[in-house]
């Protein structure tokens, strides 16, 4: 991003470069044919998927019947093995083994030599997965016990798919090819993963929908679902890291040793082949997460690229300072609103940061605030950008396919938790900043209001995406529409899209789709292992047990495991993991599944700015220059109310927009005057003053009672806080004695 700063001629601030696109640290940066090629693979590869999601012909499109050409809607199985074959294709193509490039790198003779090898038998796997599809197409009957299917499943398909898999990733390590050229290794790990493909979609007509599981699935189904799950774990670590890794190979390993442990944890022996025969169905990859990468997320990651191309991203942060800079602290809130403004298209926590936070953050310092404070508000704020309708990332649609509630309700339940979330950030940034006595931007530092207000047209993708989701269009036919009203709007600025600029869009959504498509694929291991295991279940059942304790202290343990399920992890993974470990035990508590499922979803992606493993916090000290550690304390902190509002979704349903509409706006009303509260306790500033600390206490035990949510809780908050305001205004006691300790002199 760059950063256009205020100087002494007073030249106003402008966002620029908001929608730029990232380049990752080991991302390869190709140039000549080879950028030709994979702009072209990426492009078509997300058109695809525009195509096949609004049922488009190719041959009806051409006027033209060739049988190569495809008819959509491709069916379901196979569509979701193609979605994660393209995804591993390209990625392993475009992001490199090792997390960053060094400067000189030359091909070593060994790797090259033995990575040609490699290929080789990974193109024998093709052959040997091609062959068997002529084969069942000439009729012949698959049996995965029979000698002459069994034989050359093992020899032909599975052991070279195996050697050129495993010996891949091996190489890839090892491989010092320059950044701006193909890696021989890594291509031998996308032909690997178009092998998987092309076998599982051959046998998919025949044994595979009813024998997965059993004694009488093919091998070769095991043998390819080993590579294909190897394939799609190296492929997240490269692109998210360790974390999600580390977490799925723990429950990979309590796959084949959780008859050996005690108690809940104990589950029955299972074979190797039959698990792996299962975890490659819609039982576990190919299930719910990647259902949703395959539908909606890359739909409105399409639509995200879109907005991009027309710079729509700038304006949203230029509006931003138009609306907010002028208020004390104003950067801070800001970030505020741009960060919830951008979260409609960008699903990512460290996205947003990146996206808004080098230009808020380095702003934010400029007018007194610490820098761990700078980072710790972009955190919080970007953080808010995955609970913000209408798009809310993509939990929100996978919470969708869990639960089976329509999408358009789960938008509208997160209409209150949204901006309960945004105002307590709002009322901490404020405060903070009346501490330090901060002032706001001057006029001539800012873009003008009245210019940004005649652009608001720019807004109209969103309005249009919003209007047909709540006319009973389909989320993505809704998608679609929105997608193509971004193209017609970008005509009514300087950055009309034309072909050249769809065809960028659309390489662009390719890129983009990697990261959250190898994630959900992840996260649907994690989910297989849950369900072939019955862990989830017996988790169930503890939760059940404590709750014969206490119901709220088993809402408290089911937040800290969703926590810890969700730290180190983007927000689908951490919410597709706890919806199938921890939701199901809080239905069994009672609670409606639509409370359940959001109580997990928030501390998922409340995960990203909890401490020690808060992503979005690291990614703001990395620009702020703080320490990573003191930004994700703040940044907590700062987001503290947020982790009170989802037992609010317990003891009053009216938060979630259930419920006749005065017990909705009682709630929302005495919802937010809790936070305010709340807030003004955290940071010791109330009506205009520094607190003390006895009245800090009494807010926040006043916030606590009017969160709750009942008319005697309300009155009792109201009670206490009105004695705060008494005491703050007659007595205005020292904020700075000491808190009495028993015992002292």
């Amino acid at each position: 991003m760059t950063e256009r700063a205020v100087d002494d001629a007073n030249t106003a601030v402008l966002a620029e470069g908001v929608d730029e696109e990232p380049i990752e640290a080991n991302r390869r940066l190709f140039t000549d044919w080879r950028f030709i090629v994979i702009a072209t693979l990426t492009a078509l590869y997300s058109a695809f998927h525009m195509a096949a999601l609004n049922g488009l012909s190719l041959s009806g499109m051409t006027g033209i019947e060739l049988p190569f050409l495809p008819s959509f809607p491709l069916e379901t199985w196979n569509f979701r093995i193609v979605h994660v074959a393209g995804a591993l294709f390209i990625g392993f193509l475009l992001f490199g083994a090792r997390l960053q490039f060094a400067e000189q790198q030359t091909p070593q003779a060994p790797v090259t030599w033995l990575s040609w090898i490699l290929l080789a038998a990974a193109l024998v796997a093709c052959g040997a997965a091609i062959s068997f599809g002529y084969r069942i197409s000439a009729g012949a009957m698959w049996n995965g016990i029979a000698p002459e299917f069994r034989t050359p499943e093992i020899y032909w398909f599975g052991v070279p798919l195996l050697l050129a898999t495993f010996g891949g990733i091996v190489l890839g390590w090892l491989d010092r090819s320059p950044r701006h050229l193909f890696s021989l290794p890594d291509l031998v790990l996308g032909v690997c993963a178009l092998a998987v493909a092309i076998y599982l979609i051959t046998i998919y007509g025949t044994l595979m929908r009813n024998s997965t599981g059993t004694p009488f699935a093919p091998i070769g189904i095991s043998l390819a679902a080993i590579a294909g799950t190897a394939l799609i774990m190296e492929l997240t670590r490269r692109v998210t890291g360790l974390a999600l890794i580390i977490i799925a190979g723990i429950f990979l390993i309590y796959v084949f040793v959780g008859h050996l442990l005690p108690g809940f944890l104990n589950s029955p022996r299972i074979d190797w082949a039959r698990f792996f025969s299962q975890v490659y169905t819609d039982a576990g990859i190919l299930g719910p997460t990647t259902a949703v990468s395959s539908t909606y997320i890359i739909l409105f990651i399409i639509f995200a690229a879109f907005l991009q191309a027309s710079k729509v991203g700038d304006y949203f942060v230029n509006f931003a300072f138009a609306a907010a800079g002028r208020t004390r602290g104003g950067p801070a809130k800001v970030s505020i609103f741009a960060s919830g403004l951008m979260g409609m298209i960008n699903g990512t926590s460290a996205g947003n940061v990146v996206a808004t936070g080098s230009l808020t953050i380095p702003l934010m310092k400029k007018v007194g605030y610490h820098r761990r404070t700078a980072g710790a508000v972009e955190a919080a704020a970007s953080t808010g950008g995955q609970i913000m309708p209408p798009i809310m990332g993509a939990g929100a649609f996978i919470m969708a396919e869990i639960t089976g509630i329509p999408y358009t309700d789960i938008a509208v339940a997160a209409i209150l938790p949204a901006v309960l979330y945004f105002v307590s950030v709002y009322f901490m940034v404020d405060f903070e900043a009346a501490k330090l006595g901060m002032r706001g931007m001057r006029e001539d530092e800012l873009p003008k209001l009245g210019k940004m207000l005649r652009q608001a047209y720019l807004f109209l993708p969103i309005i249009i995406l919003i209007y047909a989701l709540f006319a009973g269009y389909s989320v993505i036919r809704a998608g679609a529409l929105a997608t193509i009203a971004a193209a017609v709007v970008s005509w009514l600025t300087p950055n009309r899209m034309g072909l050249r600029s769809v065809f960028r869009a659309f390489e662009l959504a390719g890129i983009m789709s990697i990261q959250i498509i190898a994630v959900c694929a992840c996260a649907g291991i994690i989910v297989g292992v849950i369900s072939l295991t019955g862990v989830g279940a017996r988790f169930s059942s503890v939760l059940l047990g404590i709750a014969d304790t206490s119901q709220l202290l088993a809402l408290f343990f089911a937040m800290c495991i969703s926590i810890l399920l969700g730290m180190g992890m983007p927000t689908t993974a951490a919410y597709a993991v706890a919806a199938s470990v921890v939701a199901p035990g809080l239905v069994q508590l009672g609670i409606p599944q639509l409370t359940a499922h959001f109580f997990v979803f928030y501390f998922a992606v409340l995960s990203a700015i909890t401490p020690p493993v808060a992503l979005a916090s690291y990614a703001a000290a990395g620009i702020s220059g703080a320490n990573p550690m003191e930004t994700s304390v703040a940044s907590f902190k700062i987001g503290i109310a947020a982790f009170i509002v989802p037992f609010m979704f317990f003891y009053n349903s009216a938060i979630l927009m259930e419920g006749h509409w005065l017990a909705i706006l009682q709630a929302s009303v005495t919802a937010i005057f809790g936070v305010f509260l709340l807030s003004a306790g955290v940071q010791g500033w109330f009506m205009g003053r520094r607190s003390a600390w006895f009245v800090r206490g009494a807010l926040m035990l006043a916030a606590l009672f009017m969160i709750e949510g009942g008319l005697l809780s309300d009155a009792v908050g109201i009670v206490i806080a009105a004695g705060c305001y008494a005491i703050q205004k007659a007595f205005k006691p020292d904020p700075d004695a000491p808190i009495p300790v028993r015992g002292a002199d």
